[in-house]
C-alpha cells in the first residue's frame, strides 16, 4: 500500500508504516543485543591480597619468646631448609618437607594459619646438610641469598641455625 504525496511538483512515495516499523524493530534488536552483551560481560573478581600483605598481619617477631629455644625440635614457627633444588618448608605435624621454588615460598607461608606463628613474624632456616657436589654448594648459597632477600623484603626475621 503506497502513499504518494505531491510536494511542489515533486512526488514522494512511502510504503506507509512498514519502513518505519522495520527501522524500529532493528533499533529495538540493537538495544536488546547491547543489553544482553553488557549483562554477560565478566565482572572483574576482587583480587586476593598478595602474600606480603597477608604476612604483615602477623605481629612482628618477639625475640623474648624464642631466644631460649636451643633444640630446633621445640621450634614452633615455620622452619625452612635451603636446598640445591629450592627451599623446603618443614611440616612439623607429619615430619615432611614441602619442597618449593624460592618464588613459591611467600605464598606458601601466607597460607599458614596464625597459630603457626606464635613467635611472631620469624622463621628458622638452615642449609641442607648433605651438600653433595660443589655445584650443589653453589646452588644452596644462591638459594640462601634469594630466600633471605625474599624474607627480608616481606619483613620476616630469620633465625639461621647451623646445619646438623
Amino acid at each position: 500500500m503506497d502513499r504518494c504525496v505531491g510536494l511542489g511538483g515533486k512526488e514522494r512515495c512511502s510504503r506507509g508504516g512498514v519502513l518505519s516499523l522495520v527501522i524500529s524493530l532493528r533499533a529495538l534488536c540493537v538495544v536488546i543485543l547491547a543489553m544482553i552483551l553488557t549483562g554477560c560481560t565478566k565482572q572483574p573478581e576482587p583480587q586476593a591480597p598478595d602474600p606480603q600483605t597477608i604476612l604483615q598481619a602477623i605481629p612482628a617477631a618477639d625475640t623474648a619468646k624464642y631466644q631460649s629455644v636451643r633444640d630446633m625440635k621445640n621450634w614452633q614457627n615455620p622452619y625452612l631448609i635451603v636446598r640445591a633444588d629450592g627451599v623446603a618448608l618443614f611440616d612439623v605435624a607429619d615430619s615432611a618437607e614441602i619442597v618449593l621454588k624460592p618464588n613459591e615460598l611467600l605464598p606458601e607461608l601466607a597460607k599458614l594459619p596464625a597459630s603457626n606463628w606464635p613467635y611472631g613474624r620469624v622463621v628458622a632456616a638452615t642449609e641442607n646438610s648433605s651438600r653433595g657436589s660443589d655445584q650443589d654448594a653453589v646452588a644452596i648459597r644462591k638459594n640462601k641469598g634469594i630466600v633471605g632477600g625474599l624474607l627480608q623484603g616481606a619483613h620476616i626475621d630469620v633465625k639461621w641455625v647451623p646445619a646438623t
